[in-house]
């Protein structure tokens, strides 16, 4: 059995933004990139219990996010994107942390809302992230991928419902408004301010692969929201990972 960090490890003790000037992309995206396969789940009770900060990502089918995982990991295949979308059917975990030390977690999460999936196969994967994002003790921030060429739609109106009262009991949320590349600036303004009004509190970034925009945002981002407490990238925790 692996040492169990202490509870203080984890917990936040400073605002987000005291530590946002300390911590620069580089270091974030160094991080980021040391993200290695933990495991795989098809139901619930198949995830480990961990003790370290859980990031969930998760967002309809075709929405870019597993290019969106790969680019912010600087790794190619890290998120598998299928060619069937709708058809990975699993929630993935990925271990982040340096020196072999775990000291956060991406997971995930199945893209929902593909047409071609069986109306049983949704309903039930619908039922497994709603009960994922409402009782996964660890899950510290949900990144949810949308396409503002089309905006929000219905299952994510479902999943912002879902989320919303643990994000006003402090569990952070970000919007990735993926291919930001296929809009004009103008276009790109209009999708960031009509998102901000409907992320419930939440944060709002564009964000695009191609043109390398908004991955310093969003990766430093993640670091500050896995490393609450930390004033600098040289004081942050790293607990073991707490698996049995």
């Amino acid at each position: 059995m692996t040492k169990q960090p202490s509870p203080s490890a984890l917990a936040p003790s400073s605002p987000i933004h005291q530590a946002a000037s300390t911590v620069s992309p580089l270091v974030a995206l160094g991080w980021l990139h040391t993200a290695k396969f933990l495991t795989t789940a098809p139901q619930l009770h198949f995830l480990p219990p961990l003790a370290v900060p859980e990031i969930a990502f998760v967002g309809r089918s075709n929405a870019g996010k597993s290019t969106c995982i790969n680019t912010l990991t600087q790794q190619k295949q890290l998120a598998f994107a299928s060619k069937k979308p709708g058809r990975t059917q699993h929630i993935n975990l990925f271990s982040l942390g340096k020196q072999g030390v775990t000291d956060a977690v991406l997971a995930d999460l199945p893209g929902y809302g593909y047409a071609a999936v069986p109306k049983q196969d949704k309903i039930r994967w619908q039922q497994v992230m709603a009960n994922y994002l409402v009782t996964r003790e660890n899950l510290k921030a949900i990144v949810l991928m949308c396409d503002p060429r089309h905006g929000l739609t219905e299952l994510d109106e479902v999943l912002l419902d879902v989320v919303r009262p643990r994000v006003e009991e402090g569990l952070k949320f970000l919007v990735i408004l993926t291919k930001a590349d296929k809009l004009t600036r103008a276009e790109q303004s209009k999708a960031l301010s009509i998102m901000k009004l409907q992320a419930g509190g939440g944060e709002v970034r564009l964000f695009s692969a191609t043109k390398r925009q908004g991955i310093d945002e969003v990766a430093t981002l993640l670091w500050q929201w896995a490393h609450p407490s930390s004033a600098s990238p040289a004081t942050a925790p790293s607990p073991d990972i707490g698996l049995e």
